[in-house]
């Protein structure tokens, strides 16, 4: 299917590796041109020089890297110095520490909510008046499964994702809605990622269990069973990103291989 992105910019947050890479690599097959951020300079380096040898040098695509922390207002005045105008932007930080509600402080709550909404919602408001001038936009906001379906050892995340849930069910509805500009989050349950790994190694630790015999139980737990991959998340969040899309909107899509009971 052709999505009808070739020659449009994203910046893509958290992009040095797992979901976020999987996300960019996506979009970089269907020519889209992509800043991708992340902390570690080394690493991101190494995924932009991986998407221009594999992908952008077929497709035409640009591959820009800013090595910043995007949940700071320094790092995010770095990127947008990069570039200021986005057709895409996929936002992605890495979730908050697993643990114990009774250990955490008030500053680990604010560093929960800065990373996980309250980062979403600034890049959102740099981006979306242009989006919707040029009458063009999509917002993808990578969460978790975890605010369908909360997971006790993780309520900071938890609680974090799920204010930037009920901020985007009312801004995604405004009228954005009626510029061509969408918003939807993304819900990855299980993925083979480092963040999976540290949750199961935090879960082994919790327990006294081996940690194979809690991966192998995560993963029996799926009704895929098997975890999922970043490249079938990125090839979700690039035809939410696609011309096809457009009448998707506020919307929280869940990939958890039906690991999620509801009927709703």
């Amino acid at each position: 299917m052709e999505l009808g992105l070739g020659g449009k910019w994203a910046l893509v947050c958290g992009a040095s590796k797992g979901l976020g890479l999987g996300c960019a690599t996506a979009l970089v097959q269907e020519g889209v041109n992509v800043l991708i951020v992340a902390r570690g300079a080394d690493v991101l380096q190494a995924a932009a020089t991986h998407l221009i040898a594999a992908h952008a040098c077929q497709t035409g695509a640009e591959v820009l890297f800013c090595a910043q922390d995007i949940t700071t207002p320094g790092g995010r005045e770095a990127v947008f110095s990069m570039r200021r105008e986005f057709d895409i932007v996929v936002t992605n930080a890495g979730g908050p520490p697993a643990g114990d509600f009774r250990d955490w402080d008030r500053d680990a709550w604010i560093r929960a909510v800065d990373a996980n909404m309250l980062t979403p919602i600034e890049l959102i408001k740099a981006t979306v008046d242009g989006m919707a001038a040029r009458g063009f936009g999509r917002i993808v906001n990578i969460t978790s499964s975890a605010v369908k379906s909360p997971i006790d050892i993780l309520g900071l995340s938890n609680g974090a994702r799920s204010g930037l849930t009920g901020f985007v069910a009312g801004v995604a509805r405004s009228s954005l809605a009626a510029k061509g500009v969408t918003i939807n989050n993304l819900l990855p349950g299980a993925f083979d990622t480092d963040r999976l790994q540290g949750v199961l190694k935090a879960a082994a630790a919790r327990t006294g269990q081996p940690f194979d015999s809690v991966i192998e139980a995560r993963r029996q737990s799926v009704p895929a069973r098997r975890f999922g991959n970043p490249a079938e998340f990125g090839a979700t969040c690039a035809f939410l990103c696609s011309q096809h899309a457009g009448y998707i909107t506020g919307q929280n899509i869940l990939i958890d291989g039906g690991a999620y009971p509801g009927a709703f």
